[in-house]
């Protein structure tokens, strides 16, 4: 059984049971404030690239386990609504469109994070914002980019006050996206502080999101941001419609702070230099299509293949890992249990595919590849350890030590992942990533892929965003 290491808390300034009632009044009202004109050319410019990097996800993940069956279910359902299901270019109601169309977003792993947060914003924020935009008509670019700015912006920070989400085992996309999305939406529908407050709470009284499923390996992982999508869209609304919410949702004596985070939270990472200092700049890009706690251990992996180590020639290896995110993928990988979802989250098997074949992209985590005996031997003499030496909430940091049958022992480590603002995709990285996925998923060609990043480009020139988005989108 895995032993659970005790970390020392990082102290609150700020302690939640301290902060005086009006603290979410008093957040929902500067963001109703929030114009378009405050947003810096490079605010905007983060927008457009996360929403590229989502939609060619979202393409990608077509016949990934667990998205046609969730498509066939709702369709089964739903046949007609004002909302678009991506996959399929299917009809459906808006909050059934957030759940496929976020679940989509999630399916590969491949989505962006902010890393320190650790949230993905684009597989909750871009549904529910596209599917209230389809239905309220007629929304603007500038529209769009504000309420995409100021729902990523408040998930990165929703995600650095609760600095410890998921080492109590929460799904820190699931519980903040919610929130966060939901604030984006209402900006959307142009609610005022109260509004906002109302559907943040709205939105709250419906935030969950487990890290079991992660841990287990199981597909319910790639459906809880379409879960937190379809709440934050539903609370969006029914504040418009005049339903109220809590009105302490971050600091009652049951909010978020407290019920959530049991006060570990520091609550001025949320309000500082906000709207003025720019968290959304902060996400990543993920350049390989699996947990983000494994891209430091890949990247190792590709160094020491870049330095001709061969897998056959290795007796046995140690993963160094800060405790969440050993708790995380750092269970040992069984090849039998032939999932996707368990490759994805375990480091050993992102190392081993990175050592085997010198890169590791869409064709690493298909059922074909996840069973390959090449990997499994290789994973087979490799233990991942909860490395003491590293923070426990830190999930840049790795090392590796590699023992070769010829008894030379190699260690190599990283404090930066690929992708990061450290170090960033370069935009044709970026774009390179773009086109794997259109064709991958949906066949698409690169005219057709053409269209729909030249559409996202045009963006803030867009009298209805929404149409231009999911208009330029490909079929099968």
């Amino acid at each position: 059984m895995a032993r659970v290491r005790l970390h020392k808390a990082v102290p609150s300034s700020t302690p939640a049971q301290r902060l005086a009632d009006g603290y979410t009044r008093n957040l929902c009202e500067a963001l109703a404030g929030w114009r378009y004109e405050i947003l810096p050319a490079s605010v905007v410019q983060t927008v457009k690239r996360l929403v590229l990097d989502a939609l060619g996800v979202i393409a990608g993940a077509a016949n990934a386990p667990g998205i046609p069956e969730l498509n066939r279910r709702l369709s089964r359902w739903e046949g007609d609504g004002a909302a678009t299901g991506l996959i399929g270019k299917r009809h459906y109601s808006p909050p059934t469109a957030a759940l496929a169309n976020g679940a989509a977003a999630h399916a590969l792993d491949y989505d962006d994070q902010h890393d320190p947060a650790r949230v993905h914003t684009n597989c909750v924020v871009l549904p529910t914002l596209l599917a209230a935009a389809e239905d309220i008509g007629e929304k603007t670019g500038r529209d769009f980019i504000l309420a995409y700015a100021l729902g990523a912006e408040l998930h990165a920070r929703f995600g650095l006050a609760c600095y410890n989400s998921l080492g109590k085992g929460w799904h820190p996309t699931m519980i903040f996206g919610s929130l966060a999305a939901s604030l984006g939406a209402g900006r959307l529908l142009r609610l005022d502080g109260e509004g906002l407050m109302n559907a943040l709470g709205l939105a709250f009284h419906q935030a969950s999101g487990s890290a079991q499923s992660m841990r287990d390996g199981v597909l319910s992982k790639r459906l809880g941001p379409g879960f937190a999508a379809r709440a934050a869209l539903t609370a969006a609304f029914l504040a418009a419609d005049g339903l109220t919410g809590t009105r302490r949702t971050l600091e009652g004596s049951a909010g978020l702070f407290a019920l959530y985070e049991r006060d570990e939270v520091r609550p001025e990472l949320i309000t500082a230099k906000l709207g003025k200092s720019w968290r959304i700049l902060e996400y990543s890009l993920k350049p390989y299509p699996c947990c983000r706690c494994n891209h430091t251990v890949i990247g190792l992996g590709l160094r020491l293949r870049s330095e001709r180590v061969k897998p056959e020639d290795v007796a046995g290896v140690e993963i160094g890992l800060g405790h969440v995110n050993w708790l995380t993928v750092g269970e040992p990988y069984d090849p039998a249990r032939g999932s996707v979802v368990h490759a994805q989250f375990n480091a050993a098997y992102g190392f081993a595919r990175a050592l085997v074949d010198g890169r590791v992209d869409l064709r690493s985590y298909q059922k074909a590849a996840i069973g390959d005996p090449r990997v499994a031997a290789l994973t087979s003499v490799t233990r991942v350890i909860d490395d003491p030496a590293i923070e426990a909430t830190a999930i840049e940091p790795a090392r590796v030590k590699v023992t070769l049958k010829d008894g030379r022992v190699l260690e190599v480590s990283s404090a930066t992942m690929k992708g990061s603002p450290a170090e960033p995709m370069s935009e044709q990285e970026t774009l390179a990533k773009f086109y794997d996925c259109m064709e991958f998923g949906l066949g698409a060609s690169r005219a057709q892929a053409d269209r729909l990043a030249e559409a996202i480009v045009n963006l803030e020139r867009a009298g209805n965003a929404a149409g231009a988005l999911v208009g330029a989108f490909p079929g099968r």
